[in-house]
């Protein structure tokens, strides 16, 4: 039964809706039992069981709380900003392939599509922070829009690696050629830079300067309150998720690699729930270690932030986009110096983070540096 385009483009958006709610729901109970046990202690407990509705309830508590606008706000930048940093979360939906049949939309310039709704939420937080008439939120705003460029250009690249492999911007193609071998370990450097770009695109830790409790307080939203608020925090998740599915579609084979003997002997829609659980399963496993990270690493400070980026991610996706184009037109043997690259990229981030010895100064020390500085 084949339905008219404006009920079809209905029933599609209804059932997306859908799926980024529970999906949203399920990552916030899944981040406080993990980040619980992290911590040594249990998360929710109380209710539900093992606090299973814990998370629906603070929805429902967030749907019926006072929403506030600030006297001196900007009160339509206001009210619009957090519907513009949900949407275009919200869109990047419409192309992620979960198995080869089940997709909103399949798209020849998926990777394109992606790439261009990835920086458009950077408005809405500029308008959060502008139209708040806050000094915090307008500092976390700034800091939020100059993360998100500064890691843009990295993330954009590492994506050019995978399509100039691939030799398509069509997501469904790119699962595809990854039947037998994964992109992860042809592009391992670009995977490393996607990875570290996408947690500084989601402002998680340790790149979560812009929301930074002890420095500005809440970030573009602290000025916001019940449903307003809650657009926020289900843009996060959202992109959480979005970010995930990515790292299993561009590198980990998506619902093929490795590929599953079962789906030999399976048909229909048994072949397509197999195809599915196995890409969710790589999805969740890239969440979990979202979640980790947050529980493990200390927060970066701004400066440190903004020259990783511009000092490291950026001249190595150059340098993985040289080495990816020299593999493409001379052999795949090129593909060998990404591994050797990514040694240096791990070896190169070890000598900027690793703890250095406290060095305690003594007056005659002191006098001694000031004395060579001035003789």
């Amino acid at each position: 039964m084949m339905l008219l385009p404006e009920v079809d483009a209905l029933v599609r958006l209804a059932v997306t809706a859908g799926f980024v709610f529970f999906i949203v729901l399920v990552l916030v109970y899944v981040e406080r039992k993990v980040l619980g046990h992290i911590q040594q202690r249990l998360g929710p407990m109380r209710t539900g069981f093992h606090g299973i509705l814990q998370t629906p309830a603070d929805a429902i508590k967030l749907l019926v709380k006072e929403d506030l606008t600030p006297e001196s706000a900007d009160r339509w930048v206001f009210r619009i900003a957090p519907f513009l940093t949900f949407v275009p979360i919200f869109m990047m939906f419409v192309t992620i392939p979960f198995t080869a049949d089940i997709a909103v939309r399949h798209l020849d310039l998926g990777v394109f599509y992606l790439i261009a709704f990835s920086t458009l939420h950077i408005v809405g937080m500029l308008m959060a922070g502008w139209g708040s008439d806050n000094k915090f939120a307008l500092l976390g705003g700034i800091r939020a829009a100059a993360q998100l460029v500064s890691y843009e250009l990295p993330l954009a690249f590492a994506i050019l690696g995978v399509a100039l492999i691939a030799d398509s911007l069509n997501l469904f193609e790119i699962v595809a050629l990854q039947t037998a071998v994964p992109f992860l370990l042809l592009q391992p450097l670009g995977l490393l830079i996607f990875f570290i770009a996408s947690l500084a695109e989601l402002s998680r830790t340790p790149f979560d300067i812009p929301m930074a409790e002890s420095e500005v307080v809440g970030g573009p939203m602290v000025e916001y309150s019940g449903m307003r608020w809650a657009v926020f925090f289900l843009a996060e998740y959202a992109s959480m998720f979005v970010t995930a599915a990515l790292v299993s579609v561009l590198y980990l084979g998506g619902w093929l690699w490795p590929y599953l003997p079962s789906a030999e002997v399976l048909d229909g829609w048994a072949a397509r729930l197999a195809g599915l659980a196995w890409f969710m399963a790589k999805t969740f496993a890239i969440l979990y270690l979202v979640i980790w990270l947050r529980g493990t690493l200390p927060r970066l400070r701004i400066d440190q932030l903004m020259g990783f980026a511009w000092k490291m991610l950026i001249p190595f996706s150059f340098l993985n986009i040289l080495i990816t184009a020299a593999a493409v037109v001379y052999g795949e043997a090129f593909l060998v110096v990404g591994w050797l690259a990514t040694v240096w990229f791990g070896w190169s981030i070890y000598r900027v983070t690793r703890p250095r010895p406290l060095r305690l100064e003594t007056r005659d020390s002191r006098l001694e540096t000031a004395y060579a500085r001035n003789p």
